[in-house]
């Protein structure tokens, strides 16, 4: 069993450690960092999708954003699509669970916010669609999805695609990330005097 444990903490240390020559996902962070902080200095919003574990990981980062990161700065708008239980359960119901992001983006999305999506698999029909529409909308579409990109690979500007197919390490690569991104767009809105 220990060896079981090792071979796992092995996996995804290599996993992270690749991350750190991967100029394709390094440059695809710079440039979410990037768009963000000028989506905040605009008076706009990061809003986040995923289900599963996934909208969990949506939560938490957009939580960093919308409380605090390392230390104490005004609140930012972010916020995760699903928190309110009602209104997703009432939409899964009265129309599709496909179109639960969707119906927000629509209602809440605004031209040059930022939609970030997280799908290990880049294939969940709902965060695709909630992309689609956030395109329509003008807005900056950023993905966060294991090796192939699945559908979202063609609905996203950014994209970062963490190379594994293995989702647990794919979703601890995204928090990673995830927290970084966080901890940049903090420094650079709210730099430390």
């Amino acid at each position: 069993m220990i060896e079981f444990i090792q071979n796992k903490i092995k996996t995804s240390v290599d996993l992270k450690t690749g991350l750190i020559s991967n100029s394709k996902i390094l440059n695809a962070v710079n440039e979410l960092v990037n768009v963000s902080v000028d989506c905040y200095k605009k008076d706009g919003k990061v809003l986040w999708c995923g289900n599963g574990g996934s909208a969990a990981d949506a939560q938490h980062l957009a939580a960093e954003l919308s409380g605090r990161f390392y230390y104490d700065r005004p609140p930012l708008f972010s916020e995760a699509l699903h928190v309110n239980t009602s209104y997703t359960t009432a939409v899964a119901n009265d129309y599709s669970y496909d179109v639960i992001y969707s119906r927000l983006v629509k209602a809440m999305g605004r031209k040059g916010d930022v939609l970030i999506g997280l799908s290990t698999s880049g294939n969940s029909a709902n965060v695709v669609k909630a992309l689609e529409v956030a395109n329509d909308l003008g807005m900056i579409t950023v993905g966060f999805t294991g090796e192939t990109g699945g559908k979202m690979k063609d609905v996203c500007k950014i994209l970062i695609n963490i190379p594994s197919t293995d989702t647990p390490r794919i979703q601890e690569c995204h928090m990673l990330l995830g927290h970084t991104y966080c901890e940049m767009v903090e420094m650079a809105l709210f730099p430390k005097k």
